[in-house]
């Protein structure tokens, strides 16, 4: 297990499984429409951090505080050494996560419903970030007995050690680094740099707040979550609600590319408060003196899934072509071979 102990659950066992099995037929369609989506945003948070740290030199003692209380070792077995990977400025792998914690009351460990696989490649000056489907079907390494389930609630069982070991094995690329974030403090963070300007694909409304195709919109922490938390009435579900998490993700960069982030306390303790990474100050202070520019060629992808019910809850079963696919992709900017 990694060093987040079972305290974080204030439950009995048998309340604990009961939560587990709730969460896993939260994908059924008879819960309330409310809870779906409602968890999609918190990541950014982190890929902003790993941008603002750029400046660390700036507010070196700023960054290095709160990026000492963020740190957390996962505990997972790692394909390759990380460190040495770093200091030979090779090409990197970073599983970004984002849990469910903090929101409707939550403080039980949640789930990671948001699951990114980023990869640096500083010789190529190239980013990739993939999506993978929370509700991906899997059989968890160390956890045989709740097999099959959904990818996301590999963290719940396991967390980021679960999570790290179960990526690489259904992709089969290297998990150098981790960083998880929960939502209870992304409205206030996305607020603290003054919102973030994004135009919507598609024209809706989501609990109150309404968005127009084409059309960009400036908005403040709130409006942000609606508009990332948004999935039923996206033509492409889950998939697009995923896109537009990107897009914030992207604005979300750009807006906080300033020495201002660094410098603003409040906004560096709600990071410390909401984040946890195994990325020490010198590996962030590495990344952003040379693998910076890669992060300005960013090419995006998501891991396609189709609908599978058979086991009584609603999986997305991800072929192994499809899993092939993102693998040779992902291996490619780290500079592996296909791995076929």
């Amino acid at each position: 297990m990694d060093s987040q102990s079972d305290n974080e659950f204030p439950l009995t066992r048998a309340e604990y499984q009961r939560q587990i099995h709730n969460g896993n037929n939260r994908g059924n369609g008879n819960g309330p429409r409310r809870h779906w989506g409602k968890k999609a945003f918190w990541i950014l948070i982190l890929v902003l951090l790993v941008i603002a740290i750029i400046f660390g030199s700036l507010a070196w003692f700023n960054a290095k505080q709160t990026s000492d209380q963020m740190f957390t070792s996962s505990g997972a077995n790692k394909e390759r050494n990380a460190q040495k990977v770093l200091a030979q400025k090779r090409p990197v792998s970073i599983l970004l996560l984002g849990t469910d914690t903090g929101d409707l009351g939550r403080t039980y460990k949640g789930r990671t419903d948001t699951i990114m696989v980023m990869t640096i490649n500083p010789q190529t000056k190239k980013t990739t970030l993939m999506s993978i489907p929370r509700d991906m079907k899997v059989n968890l390494p160390d956890y045989a007995e709740e097999s099959p389930a959904k990818i996301n609630a590999a963290y719940a069982y396991g967390g980021t050690k679960e999570t790290i070991n179960t990526v690489q094995k259904y992709f089969n690329i290297p998990i150098d680094f981790y960083a998880l974030v929960n939502m209870a403090g992304m409205k206030q963070a996305i607020n603290q740099v003054g919102g973030v300007t994004v135009t919507s694909p598609l024209t809706f409304t989501y609990e109150g707040y309404s968005f127009t195709k084409g059309v960009p919109e400036h908005m403040n922490g709130t409006k942000a979550l609606k508009f990332c938390r948004m999935r039923y009435d996206d033509p492409q579900g889950d998939y697009g609600r995923q896109q537009r998490q990107k897009m914030v993700i992207m604005a979300l960069l750009k807006k906080s590319a300033s020495y201002k982030t660094v410098l603003n306390q409040k906004f560096l303790k709600t990071i410390s408060k909401n984040a946890q990474t195994d990325l020490t100050f010198n590996d962030m202070m590495t990344l952003a003196k040379s693998y910076r520019k890669a992060t300005k060629n960013i090419q995006q992808g998501h891991v396609q899934g189709t609908d599978d019910d058979s086991d009584g809850q609603s999986f997305q079963d991800v072929s192994y072509n499809e899993r092939q696919r993102v693998s040779n992709i992902l291996r490619k900017n780290l500079g592996l071979d296909s791995g076929e």
